[in-house]
């Protein structure tokens, strides 16, 4: 059965959705003088080491338990080396505003997992949901989303994006599944995964990074910082108590404040096709969360 959602949850919420929302404007800037890998290593090696030190400060210590490093490693795999690398390789072809919207596809994903591998089962209701939020997602993508023979890496970019949202998606479902562990040490766990998958494979493929002497630097930074290390940290605290479903209500805001960072901040232009295609995906999520919203107002 799912936890009871508590006021410490919904602020938690509320408080991802300001964070992940800005994070796209944030990977976008950080693009301009660096590479995606190079970008998506830095996320997760210095989210790692600010949780470590956390971890070290409070006195924690990595489990023993086998059975808990089973999962930590593709759960590290699933929502922070994959899909940092997939954001980072697709905003170089899509706007960063593109990309958050196509994290409001998230629960869509997550809803059918849940219902198969979780605790969560999934309703009528929720089935319909599910299904009128993927017309929005299709909107999204856009007519020409396999069209590679012209613009490709547009439609790779845009598709790389959505495959993050599943990845996401996985990462949560096996998050819940997890063994009791303290939130921190999860958190430090997932991330030193990530960094040890994503540090070689930068290293290879673009080499030992230099400062770029740019707003790129600063923006590295905050993006190990803040969205990576605190966020992660807050996402498995949620996910744990309250359910990897009720986690999905963040994605209502993720999209509104990545539109909102983009085009006020980046100038990025907004087609009808992204409201459009917002409109939908939240009116699914609408309908497969009616019983959590209900809740809000309660």
């Amino acid at each position: 059965m799912t936890d009871r959602p508590t006021p410490e949850n919904w602020l938690s919420i509320l408080f991802l959705g300001l964070i992940w929302g800005g994070t796209f404007m944030i990977v976008s800037i950080a693009l301009r003088g660096y590479g995606p890998l190079t970008v998506a290593c830095a996320r997760t090696t210095l989210g790692a080491a600010a949780l470590l030190m956390l971890m070290a400060v409070m006195g924690r210590r990595f489990p023993r338990e086998p059975r808990i490093w089973a999962f930590a490693v593709p759960i590290g795999i699933a929502n922070t080396a994959l899909p940092f690398f997939l954001l980072s390789w697709g905003q170089q072809y899509v706007p960063s505003a593109f990309a958050g919207l196509s994290m409001a596809a998230l629960p869509l994903f997550v809803l059918p997992l849940a219902h198969v591998f979780s605790d969560e089962p999934m309703s009528l209701r929720r089935a319909f949901g599910v299904s009128l939020g993927f017309s929005g997602a299709a909107l999204l993508l856009g007519p020409g989303a396999l069209a590679f023979e012209t613009g490709g890496t547009e439609a790779l970019g845009r598709i790389a994006c959505l495959t993050a949202a599943v990845s996401y998606a996985a990462g949560s479902i096996l998050t819940r599944r997890c063994p009791p562990v303290d939130a921190i040490t999860l958190s430090a766990l997932t991330l030193v995964v990530g960094a040890v998958v994503l540090i070689p494979a930068m290293l290879l493929v673009e080499g030992v990074p230099r400062l770029s002497g740019s707003l790129a630097d600063p923006a590295i930074v905050v993006l190990g910082l803040i969205p990576t290390a605190l966020a992660v940290l807050i996402r498995v605290r949620v996910v744990q108590t309250a359910g990897s479903v009720f986690m999905t209500l963040v994605n209502y805001q993720v999209p509104v404040w990545s539109m909102i960072f983009g085009a006020a901040v980046l100038g990025e232009a907004l087609p009808l096709r992204f409201f459009a295609a917002l409109a939908l995906i939240l009116a699914g999520l609408a309908v497969s969360q009616w019983n959590s919203l209900r809740g809000l107002v309660r």
